[in-house]
């Protein structure tokens, strides 16, 4: 039986230069960096050189900070909380914009910061799956502190106009911040070219290490730390520095950026062709326009066949997918993005995510389309909800899902 990853949103295997880059910090260049001898200035070439390589993938420039965290869990709660203390607390704003499809880890914060009583707005997307940006100056208010967007959707890969929301938040003087987890690696990333205030990001989502992050925070903008302690990251974020993680994610984010073309070109090219294949199925939906999405990413719905259903057969077969967010995936209700596009309820029950990495090779795309189709017919055989479903109902597509 082959083995097929298909959960690359979800995170990625290491790429084994990174981790050959990273094996002498754990026990030949051990020393702590902040230290004054030499066991602790060795490692001092390589973090530079680690947050150079992030610097020049980012776009950012020397006035600009790039603070490393543990994840971008932590990123994302340290923009949202640091606005509240900055801008809200004091009574100067008391209003944030986000959209209903943002990963937990903004809309848990979302609803802390809304039981300290902040105003939130969490905007709908449209049928493709993204906001537009006159959806977003429709909504700023002379209150609102911060705009937060993330850059592409962890489960559609849907990438949402940034550039033009960006654009219209400087106008409206209001901060902006994208959670870019899922465009780093994927797509080009410019953050002076996109004008975002503040990007998150994190190593495991672009073939680095689990377990350590970052921040993007334009001109040095003030910010509250999460984390008091020391003067660690330009006193940014205390803590003794992760010297294997970072340099680590700076040799991970120096190959993602070496790569995109064949991101572009072999890994959408491998995606096209697996869900070219599992589209000839009848009653099986994606979201959202392939030109607008990240090249690895599919999400279909298979009309009469439970998504945790689907992928305990995809398992069964040794193929790893998802229903969706990993940092979701024990809620069992509806998938939240299927219901947004406007999918009906049975439908939103249905999806499933297939995500594929520049590793991903042609033999486990053919031995994925031959599983999901033998799935998709055992799995419908015993489905009383499928089996008797009228005609007319096993022909309708979902309204907010894209055939093709």
């Amino acid at each position: 039986m082959m083995k097929v990853y298909l959960d690359n949103n979800a995170t990625t295997m290491v790429d084994p230069e990174v981790k050959a880059a990273m094996d002498p910090y754990f026990t030949e260049i051990y020393g702590n960096p902040n230290s004054l001898h030499d066991f602790g200035t060795a490692c001092h070439p390589a973090l530079r050189k680690a947050m150079d390589h992030m610097y020049e993938a980012l776009g950012a420039r020397d006035e600009d900070d790039i603070v490393v965290t543990s994840c971008a869990t932590e990123s994302n709660n340290w923009v949202l909380k640091g606005i509240y203390f900055d801008l809200i607390k004091n009574g100067e704003k008391d209003h944030i914009i986000t959209t209903e499809v943002e990963h937990p880890s903004i809309t848990a914060v979302c609803r802390w910061l809304e039981e300290q009583g902040v105003h939130v707005t969490y905007l709908p997307v449209n049928q493709d799956g993204i906001v537009e940006a006159h959806t977003v100056r429709d909504f700023i208010t002379d209150k609102t502190a911060l705009v937060s967007i993330m850059w592409a959707n962890n489960e559609t890969g849907a990438i949402f106009p940034i550039e033009q929301i960006a654009e219209v938040c400087k106008e409206k003087g209001v901060l902006f911040h994208t959670d870019g987890v899922q465009a780093v690696g994927k797509i080009p990333v410019d953050v002076i070219k996109a004008g975002v205030d503040f990007m998150s990001f994190s190593a495991h989502k672009f073939h680095g290490p689990k377990g350590v992050g970052g921040l993007y925070i334009r001109n040095g903008h003030p910010l509250t730390s999460l984390l008091h302690g020391g003067e660690h990251m330009g006193g940014r974020r205390s803590g003794t520095l992760n010297v294997p993680g970072i340099v680590g994610m700076g040799k991970a984010m120096e190959l993602a950026t070496y790569y995109l073309k064949f991101e572009e070109e072999n890994v959408r090219r491998l995606r096209d062709k697996l869900e070219d294949a599992i589209l000839e199925l009848p009653d099986i939906y994606s979201v959202g326009p392939r030109e607008n999405r990240t090249p690895n990413t599919i999400l279909v719905s298979v009309r009469g066949v439970e998504g945790e259903a689907m992928l305990w057969d995809l398992n069964r077969a040794g193929i790893a997918a998802s229903t969706g967010s990993a940092c979701a995936s024990e809620d069992l209700e509806a998938n939240p993005i299927m219901t947004a596009v406007g999918a009906d309820s049975e439908l939103a029950h249905t999806a499933v995510r297939l995500s594929l990495s520049r590793f991903t090779t042609e033999d486990e795309v053919d031995y994925t389309i031959e599983q999901f189709k033998k799935a998709v017919e055992r799995l419908r055989s015993i489905s009383s909800s499928y089996a008797y479903m009228p005609e007319s109902m096993k022909d309708k597509q979902g309204e907010g899902a894209t055939h093709g």
